[in-house]
């Protein structure tokens, strides 16, 4: 048995997101191209003293243990195995809640990853699929086997695509939140049921290169989060004039990015979102997952 078991769980950003149709269940359905990036939180098994216990270092908060992502993915790797529960897991918490980049998607698909490495991998990778669509629609992303790949339907249907080479990657986010249902709704009100009703073609050559996908680029959410935060456009805006060559609200919010080619740029655009009282991050778009750090 090992003795410990750490991954990093990185974060995503939307490269494109379009809102399609309102289904029944009053959920929309998408189509968005989902990126991994560098910036990460950690997830760390160990053996614990019986159940699950979740320790969440850093200053974010992430609410009740027993709701946590973290917690129920857990619960639901044990309960796929037979196994006792038995695992004390720290989660070193630094992408922010609320800020549309999956980092409580990101942390139950590492947490699903590295259980499964602790106890040497006893379910399949399409179980492991399964048990993350239970969790949410964004987990199966974090689960495939690339950091690059198209989604549709709330993002559970997914086609895996080649990386994309690396780029440098700010991300700004005004340090407040925005709820994801609330966006939505605000969103379904704006559009006054103008929705589109069929997803475009975006076949796999169509997005093999950066111009390809600034071609494509685009956040139909947008509309909703740059209306309730003001100084979200004018991030945006700032990246472009300092040479991103897309820059984009990551998912639902409240989060913004820009892709640049060059450091320089990068850390140009870092601060002076800075000079905005924006938090900033500089990291780098992923061009393979992390894989499991494992002590013996």
């Amino acid at each position: 048995m090992k003795k410990r078991v750490r991954i990093a769980a990185p974060a995503k950003v939307n490269l494109r997101l379009v809102v399609l149709r309102r289904e029944e269940s009053g959920y929309h359905s998408l189509e968005t191209l989902f990126c991994a990036i560098g910036f990460a939180d950690y997830v760390q098994v160990e053996l614990g003293e019986g159940g699950v216990r979740l320790e969440v270092l850093g200053e974010i908060d992430t609410g009740p243990a027993e709701e946590n992502l973290v917690v129920r993915a857990a619960n639901s790797f044990y309960d796929a195995t037979g196994d006792l529960p038995n695992a004390r897991i720290t989660l070193d918490k630094r992408i922010p809640s609320g800020g549309g980049l999956g980092g409580g998607s990101s942390d139950a698909a590492a947490t699903l990853k590295v259980l499964n490495e602790f106890y040497d991998r006893p379910l399949s990778e399409e179980k492991l699929l399964d048990i993350g669509s239970s969790l949410g629609s964004d987990v199966p992303f974090f689960l495939t086997s690339t950091p690059l790949a198209l989604g549709w339907g709330r993002g559970e249907r997914l086609l895996e695509l080649e990386p994309l080479p690396g780029r440098e990657i700010v991300i700004a986010h005004p340090g407040t939140r925005l709820s994801t249902p609330a966006v939505f709704k605000q969103f379904a009100q704006l559009r006054k049921g103008a929705e589109s009703t069929e997803p475009v073609a975006l076949p796999k050559a169509a997005l093999s290169s950066w111009d390809d996908v600034r071609t494509f680029a685009v956040n139909d959410l947008e509309m909703v989060a740059f209306e309730r935060i003001p100084s979200l456009p004018v991030g945006t805006r700032s990246m472009l004039e300092g040479g991103a060559t897309l820059a984009l609200l990551a998912g639902s919010g409240s989060s913004i990015f820009g892709i640049f080619e060059g450091a320089e740029e990068a850390e140009q655009a870092e601060r002076q979102l800075a000079s905005l009282g924006m938090k900033t991050w500089r990291s780098v778009t992923l061009t393979e997952w992390p894989q499991p750090e494992v002590q013996d």
